[in-house]
């Protein structure tokens, strides 16, 4: 490296600041071969600024992920975040027993059919959708005696469970930020932030009808 300027190298940290990725990331890229790394004397990896700056370039002309296939992906993760038991360890799910827990892990995957089908319908196909998720939430949280918190953190759960999969998807893809997964991120949070309010709102009018 002694041949090379030294603000021409990157550290790891410094090349995932450039790809807007996290570290490890990075990491993961560079021992699958995806990604240029050099080497230190010391072992450290190092990355040439010029080397990034093309793979971001590439990258943005050849890896593009359709939605179809990172809500695929996004599903089955999602299955191995919930058999790793991070969904037990709710306290709202705790709450429950076995009946509505199969309602709500369905209720997780009626969640991602929603999305795919927003992502792809009219404005107000997608304003039908959201209400319609939001009071299935709503109900279902009465129906087994949770309150509109416990609702709320139930649906967030099932929620950031989709975006940190569909995160995943997209880095593990090799699409640079900015490109199709910036402007999908965007789409689900108008969506579920939507949804949200339909479920507070229809929580909201059951609590009245039964005052």
């Amino acid at each position: 490296m002694a041949n090379r300027q030294r603000e021409d190298w990157l550290s790891l940290s410094g090349a995932a600041g450039m790809l807007g990725v996290h570290p490890s990331t990075v990491r993961l890229w560079s021992d699958k071969g995806a990604f240029p790394v050099h080497r230190t004397s010391g072992g450290h990896r190092r990355y040439l600024r010029s080397e990034v700056e093309l793979w971001m370039k590439t990258s943005s002309e050849k890896h593009i992920i359709e939605p179809a296939s990172a809500m695929q992906s996004a599903i089955g993760q999602m299955r191995i975040k919930i058999a790793e038991g991070r969904l037990e360890a709710e306290p709202w799910y705790q709450k429950l027993d076995e009946n509505a827990r199969t309602q709500y892990r369905l209720g997780g995957m009626t969640l991602v059919r929603g999305l795919m089908n927003y992502l792809s319908s009219e404005e107000a196909e997608a304003l039908s959708e959201a209400y319609a998720i939001g009071y299935d939430y709503a109900s279902r949280a009465r129906r087994y005696g949770l309150s509109s918190v416990e609702a709320t953190q139930a649906f967030l759960f099932f929620r950031n469970s989709l975006l940190e999969a569909l995160v995943n998807a997209y880095e593990e893809a090799r699409v640079p930020p900015g490109l199709a997964w910036g402007k999908m991120l965007n789409k689900i949070h108008t969506f579920t932030d939507q949804i949200l309010v339909d479920l507070l709102k229809t929580y909201q009018a059951f609590e009245e009808a039964h005052s």
